[in-house]
């Protein structure tokens, strides 16, 4: 069993119930769907066909409905496409849609003239195309010019990386694509351009309102959140590096010891972190990685990453199952070095679950130790599988619940397989059990060693407090 797990987005070239189910078999353990792209009937389609996969063959795919948030965008280019040069003036409006000239381009912004300043940067198609801001009339028109030359094309994503921008993290068609995940009760929301923990207490407060319990996922692409990111992890769920709009946003030679840092700050966090955007992005075309992005997905498991993501790679490439393929072979041989495991640091005493943090770091220490086979938590919440994971033993984490809900949302955390138990006679009666249980599974054999960790009684489900090391009979 790989212990880091792999998201990928669907697309027109894995929505069918057969390829799905291949790149699940292959390694996937959360499917993204992308609000950005797809209709609401077209997404349905998915997450009915991944749940009927899950109960088919008793599995715990997890869910991760994607909220466009504020993307700026231009609007259609006269002929789909137009050459610029250097020092070109363009005229952007808010006004016009469809501009009768080459020289006017709509922006899907409607603040953006009283947002903007002079000299500030427009940048077009991931950062392709610059353009510094020489006037606005603070109205619906803003006047710039070219600081390189190149292809404009219709639709294009906008970044401002200089300025404060006015619009809402959770758009109109936010709200409308959020009640429709919600309907379908996904596992994991991810929250696009996140600039504050505001933004976040926000959507909880939406998902709390309509009496669901998906987790939130932080999407990390704004100089803001970087500001902010301290607070924007004690409120989230967990985060995901969006390494293209961020490279943009900020200095992309920036990133690479960004991505290190967030990772580390999740970890002591016990959040988990997932890391995205061209991880494997020659293989939409192409039959195999370039061997920069071998390393890239090396790297993200080597820094601690509890996920790596796919992008375009599986929803529109041409070898969305090889790709799968390709990413599990790097994962699993990367994690066959000590490098990556054993990362505790101990609680602090005055933390509200010292007794429960304290149990769960003993167990990864004692693990190490005596070279344990499992370790196994009893959780409703999920609380102490995320703390283990957040060690990274290199024993193998089962997480046993009987929270329905808990199982497809565990499956995005590094290192936890989660199983249904809902027989909680006696301590002793349940540890024997669940040896039983995963004995009779294959993932143990007599005379393995197991650490069990759960909360005494056992049936009043409170904060682990409890720790038993024993041999598998």
């Amino acid at each position: 069993m790989k212990k880091t797990k792999i998201v990928a987005t669907v697309g027109p070239a894995t929505s069918s119930k057969s390829v799905l189910s291949s790149i699940i078999k292959q390694g996937v353990n959360v499917i993204r769907v992308n609000f950005s792209h797809g209709s609401h009937d077209e997404h349905q389609q998915v997450i009915d066909r991944v749940r009927a996969i899950n109960k088919e063959k008793g599995i715990h795919t997890a869910i991760l409905a994607d909220l466009q948030g504020p993307k700026i965008r231009i609007g259609n280019v006269i002929g789909g496409k137009m050459e610029v040069k250097k020092g070109q003036k363009i005229t952007f409006t808010t006004k016009d849609e469809d501009p009768k000239d080459q020289h006017t381009l709509y922006i899907s912004y409607p603040s953006f003239p009283k947002d903007v300043k002079k000299g500030e940067k427009i940048l077009i198609d991931d950062g392709k195309l610059g353009l510094e801001i020489i006037s606005t009339d603070r109205k619906d028109k803003v006047e710039a010019k070219m600081l390189n030359p190149g292809v404009i094309s219709s639709k294009k994503g906008v970044n401002l990386p200089n300025t404060k921008i006015s619009l809402p993290s959770l758009t109109e068609k936010d709200r409308k694509d959020l009640d429709f995940a919600l309907e379908n009760d996904v596992e994991w929301i991810g929250l696009s351009f996140v600039r504050n923990a505001r933004d976040i207490i926000e959507l909880k407060h939406l998902i709390h309102k309509q009496n669901r319990n998906s987790r939130v996922i932080a999407k990390i692409e704004k100089p803001e959140a970087i500001d902010n990111i301290t607070e924007i992890i004690d409120k989230t769920d967990g985060i995901m590096v969006a390494r293209g709009d961020l490279g943009v946003e900020i200095p992309m030679e920036k990133v690479p010891l960004l991505q290190k840092e967030l990772v580390n700050k999740c970890l002591k966090a016990s959040k988990p972190v997932i890391i995205a955007t061209q991880m494997m992005e020659s293989m939409i075309n192409n039959i195999s990685p370039t061997r920069a992005e071998v390393n890239d997905v090396a790297n993200a498991v080597l820094d601690g990453a509890d996920a790596v993501m796919l992008s375009a790679e599986t929803s529109v490439g041409k070898y969305p199952i090889k790709v799968i393929q390709a990413m599990t072979k790097i994962i699993k041989q990367i994690e066959e070095t000590e490098q990556i495991y054993h990362h505790e640091f101990p609680p602090e005493l005055n933390e509200e679950r010292f007794i429960s943090d304290s149990i769960c770091y003993n167990a990864c220490r004692l693990s190490q130790r005596t070279e344990t086979k499992a370790i196994v938590s009893m959780t409703h919440s999920g609380y102490t599988a995320q703390k283990l994971s957040s060690f990274r033993p290199k024993a193998n984490i089962y997480a046993f619940t009987g929270n329905h809900a808990l199982l497809n949302k565990l499956s995005l955390v590094w290192g936890v397989q989660g199983f249904y138990y809902d027989k909680y006679v006696s301590t002793d009666h349940t540890i024997a059990d669940i040896k039983y249980l995963l004995k009779k599974h294959g993932h143990l054999k007599s005379k393995d060693l197991i650490i069990n960790i759960a909360s005494m009684p056992i049936n009043e489900k409170g904060q682990s407090n409890m720790i038993k090391l024993s041999y598998v009979d």
